[in-house]
């Protein structure tokens, strides 16, 4: 008896299983949505159909069949063993997935759910988590089609005493595409025409699918004329011909061409715009520092901001011109290598200086309004968009110049004559007192030694102030008299008349220069010419009287 209990307790120890261990079992019965398991020993339970269900999936299990339980219990409360099919698929996988992450190998599993800031993946029994990064190479807005898919998956890191486990399925869809890129790209070469699909629209260009490589199809690369926009040239889902221009063989990068397989306008732009013709153009980009102007598709050239208005100066080309406006340019300049061409809007014009000299010569009469008052005249808008100046000395007869200018504001209308148009300079003289004329009608028929009678109007130490039809003049002490003794001015008195000898008319200054002395030494020659000679020894006394007497 001592040794048949012996035995069975070794029995016992062999054959019962531990409990926390994956043992074999089968199937007796399904009733209720569990499946009835004999572990051996006499011991059954209970499992969860859904535990032998992949994730999408029927279960499959039938009476009869063998399968791996984990024993959580040998026995619980109702004398049954506390088994899990999950569990033990579960530790097989842990053992299975230890073994791959060692050798970098990849991993089946199937995503079944959604979690925050990612996916659950089941791995074949154990649960791992997808990161939303690692879905694709690109952000996946719809993971609905790739739920319940049995994929491989990359495993990126686990941990088995906290149950962690991080795949990526962008890892293995990377590996691929480097592969196919690189045969895609061994079969291309450099200056080939091939076609592809559009599949992005970016602000700088497209990219273009070519068979499952990308290649980029810059803005500036689409059309030989200027383009705003890629999306004025191409749509996301249309195939296009491009041309390769460059292959990165390191970083696989492809850039490609439309406008390579056009005709390039540059090559007949001298014969099509040769120098100094005129055309009408587009403007289609306005800068600081002038305008592009379409002549044709492909070809445009800038009017710089110097060549925009023959009067508008320091100003911005956005005030002279707008976007999509048509202008009339000039061609001053074709640089075919460096693709540029200098173009003239100005030049389409007249030079408002030069219509101005034609239509305004001297002496004639404008009216403009002021439209700057500086410290040495006032400038004065004229015909064609062009100003005037008035200079101090230019603005009043009477007055000084810093006196006179103090009566005029800006927008103030006024009058004046043009004395002079420099159409080199640019530049146009005025004159307001010159409409002034009454000097040139007072002294008409007076020339340089004219004898006239003028009226005395003021008595000053250095002479004395006179009047002539109303033009005032002064003459100097020194030429009141040929005789010293006589040249006082206080021997004058204002309202005398008195006869001057004209010595100088200057219509400029409005100014004649008078003087008695002239007046008397030429009275003395001529009496002298008429009644003797110093030689004839008659006394000055004997000619001035018989001069008198023939007088009388």
């Amino acid at each position: 008896m001592e040794e048949f209990e012996a035995l069975l307790n070794e029995s016992f120890e062999i054959d019962t299983p531990d409990e926390g261990s994956v043992v074999k079992g089968k199937v007796l019965a399904i009733e209720a949505g569990q499946a009835i398991i004999d572990v051996g020993y006499k011991m059954e339970g209970r499992v969860d159909l859904k535990e032998f269900a992949q994730p999408g999936e029927a279960p499959e299990i039938h009476v009869g069949d063998e399968v791996e339980v984990y024993l959580r219990q040998v026995e619980n409360a109702r004398g049954e063993a506390v088994i899990s099919h999950e569990m033990a698929r579960r530790e097989a996988a842990w053992d299975r997935l230890e073994k791959a992450y060692a050798d970098e190998n990849r991993v089946e599993g199937a995503i079944f759910g959604r979690v925050k800031g990612g996916f659950t993946v089941d791995l074949g029994g154990a649960v791992a988590f997808l990161p939303g990064s690692q879905v694709d190479v690109r952000p996946v807005r719809d993971a609905g089609p790739l739920m319940g898919l049995k994929q491989p998956f990359q495993i990126l890191k686990m941990d088995r005493r906290r149950g962690n486990i991080v795949v990526s399925r962008r890892a293995i869809l990377e590996e691929s595409r480097a592969e196919q890129r690189a045969e895609v790209i061994g079969n291309l070469a450099e200056g080939q025409a091939v076609d592809g699909v559009v599949k992005n629209i970016t602000e700088y260009g497209a990219f273009v699918d070519l068979g499952g490589v990308d290649g980029l199809l810059h803005v500036t690369d689409m059309a030989w004329r200027r383009v705003n926009h890629p999306s004025e040239i191409v749509t996301i889902g249309e195939t296009i011909k491009v041309q390769v221009i460059k292959i990165n063989k390191e970083t696989h990068r492809i850039s490609l061409g439309m406008k390579q397989l056009q005709d390039d306008p540059w090559d007949t732009v001298e014969a099509k715009f040769p120098l100094d013709s005129t055309h009408t153009g587009r403007v289609t980009n306005i800068t600081d520092y002038g305008a592009f102007v379409e002549l044709e598709p492909g070809v445009e050239g800038l009017v710089h901001v110097s060549e925009m208005s023959w009067t508008k100066k320091n100003v911005h080309p956005g005030k002279i011109v707008s976007t999509s406006q048509e202008v009339e340019v000039m061609v001053l300049e074709i640089d075919t290598q460096k693709r540029r061409v200098s173009l003239g809007l100005k030049q389409t014009m007249r030079n408002p200086w030069e219509v101005f000299a034609e239509t305004h010569p001297e002496g004639t009469h404008v009216e403009g309004d002021v439209k700057n008052i500086t410290e040495f005249g006032l400038f004065v808008g004229l015909d064609g968009d062009i100003d005037g100046m008035v200079h101090l000395s230019d603005i009043s007869w009477d007055q000084r110049g810093e006196e006179a200018i103090q009566n005029y504001q800006k927008g103030d209308t006024v009058q004046a004559v043009v004395t002079e148009v420099d159409v080199e300079k640019e530049r146009i003289s005025l004159s307001i007192k010159a409409l002034d004329d009454s000097f040139s009608g007072a002294t008409e028929g007076v020339k340089r030694g004219s004898i006239i009678t003028v009226e005395v109007t003021a008595i000053e130490d250095g002479g004395i102030e006179v009047e002539y039809e109303g033009a005032k003049s002064f003459i100097r002490r020194s030429d009141l008299s040929r005789d010293r003794s006589e040249q006082r001015p206080e021997r004058f008195q204002v309202g005398d008349k008195v006869d001057v000898r004209v010595t100088n008319v200057d219509q400029k200054t409005r100014r004649l220069g008078l003087s008695i002395k002239a007046r008397e030494i030429a009275e003395e020659k001529e009496a002298v010419e008429q009644y003797g000679s110093s030689d004839s020894g008659a006394s000055l006394g004997d000619i001035l009287g018989a001069a008198l007497k023939g007088d009388e």
